[in-house]
């Protein structure tokens, strides 16, 4: 079993190369991040003609989330349950006996903000609802955009990203208490090249400079942990033309 999660940075401009992407890599599950549809917009045939079913939770602009599978999507949730939100963050849904929670997770603007205070929020929430969901359902993914580098080496210049939104001691340590109920950074159960990114800003040529971010991240269930076989990000669609700023990052399972 593959499962990937993607920031597309709008379906409306990237579906071309989504489609292209699970062509060439015919993963079983997919987390999307950022399509910026509303649902009536939402590409479900497209995606149905490709092997897809869909399942989308979107609104004009901005955010939105989204679950494609080769096999059904069962129980589906939508945003964080009993968090009051209306920004569409949230997509969970059962596929082949396993708990998929696809997020965006908020970006937060700068520490002190009313943004970053509803990212605290936000992850609280999360957070707490996720071990409800793992009490239920204990093969479980999360996974997404988390908008945070959980360590130093995370980061191309770890000196100058210091308590910079994303490497915050704030957001770092909301990630290890999510990694405190049980579950695991899939891409660090392996040896791992050094300056290994997932996001890189359009400007100031990063993305040719390497300098980046990890961000995106797969997390994976202790009873899921030994059947994780290879965890990897596929750089590649980064050297698109118009380009999403994130890579996708795949997860892989054995029997």
């Amino acid at each position: 079993m593959k499962l990937a999660t993607w920031n597309v940075n709008s379906l409306a401009v990237r579906l071309p190369q989504l489609l292209d992407w699970l062509s060439a890599n015919p993963v079983d599950a997919i987390a999307l991040q950022e399509t910026k549809l509303t649902d009536d917009k939402f590409p479900a045939a497209e995606l149905q003609a490709a092997g897809y079913q869909a399942q989308c939770f979107g609104q004009k602009t901005y955010n939105g989330v989204a679950l494609l599978a080769r096999s059904p999507i069962e129980a589906v949730v939508r945003n964080i349950p009993g968090f009051a939100d209306e920004q569409a963050r949230v997509i969970a849904g059962s596929v082949s006996g396993v708990r998929v929670i696809g997020c965006y997770f908020p970006n937060g603007q700068a520490p002190g903000s009313d943004k970053f205070a509803y990212k605290m929020r936000w992850m609280d929430a999360l957070r707490d609802w996720v071990r409800a969901e793992l009490a239920q359902h204990p093969r479980l993914v999360l996974l997404g955009d988390y908008n945070i580098a959980p360590e130093d080496r995370d980061v191309y210049d770890p000196v100058a990203w210091a308590g910079q939104i994303h490497c915050t001691p704030e957001e770092r340590e909301h990630f290890r208490q999510l990694v405190a109920l049980g579950l695991h950074d899939a891409f660090r159960l392996f040896e791992q090249p050094p300056k290994s990114w997932s996001w890189w800003d359009y400007r100031n040529l990063a993305f040719r400079k390497n300098q980046g971010l990890r961000i995106d991240h797969i997390l994976v269930s202790e009873a899921l942990k030994p059947r994780v076989s290879a965890c990897t990000i596929d750089k590649l669609p980064r050297k698109n033309e118009r380009p999403s700023d994130h890579a996708p990052v795949v997860v892989e399972f054995g029997d």
